[in-house]
């Protein structure tokens, strides 16, 4: 995988395990070793700029996914189909988290920051997998998948 991390939030993020997590959650996904992704991390104000800009939304969020290629939960660009060997590469697209949102939300569900963004960068790998959560069985199957990844990630995530 070519997992490319760019940190503009002049916050300390520990890009290596980011970048660990995921390489992770793709394996994990069945997706092409020769994927493409961009992780970027942003400030509150350069977030709340792009959430206004490409959601219509005022403020900072905490994750947003721009894919680039057109793929689907278990097919399309990048991913496996059942049994088969990987299919072609795909660029998968950018995920853009804001440590500042989830240092705020890591600390209200207690768990930190550094969890909250493991959580928001599987989320935004996901919905960049085609994935989302509008609907109710939706949000089951994102939310359910996303519980599963980042189970798995814990029991291999490297101890520091």
């Amino acid at each position: 995988m070519s997992i490319e991390i760019n940190n503009e939030s002049g916050v300390e993020v520990d890009e290596s395990l980011l970048v660990s997590l995921a390489g992770h959650v793709l394996e994990r996904m069945g997706i092409n070793p020769l994927a493409e992704l961009s992780i970027l991390v942003v400030d509150e104000d350069a977030m709340a700029d792009l959430h206004e800009r490409w959601m219509g939304e005022p403020g900072p969020t905490d994750v947003l996914a721009f894919p680039m290629d057109e793929l689907r939960p278990g097919g399309g660009a990048g991913a496996r189909q059942e049994g088969d060997a990987p299919v072609d590469p795909a660029l998968l697209g950018d995920v853009v988290l804001c440590p500042q949102v989830a240092a705020r939300q890591g600390a209200e569900a207690g768990h930190g920051t550094e969890a909250e963004l493991e959580l928001l960068c599987t989320h935004g790998i996901l919905h960049l997998l085609g994935y989302d959560h509008a609907e109710p069985e939706e949000h089951k199957e994102m939310f359910g998948l996303q519980g599963e990844l980042l189970e798995s990630w814990r029991e291999v995530r490297p101890q520091r």
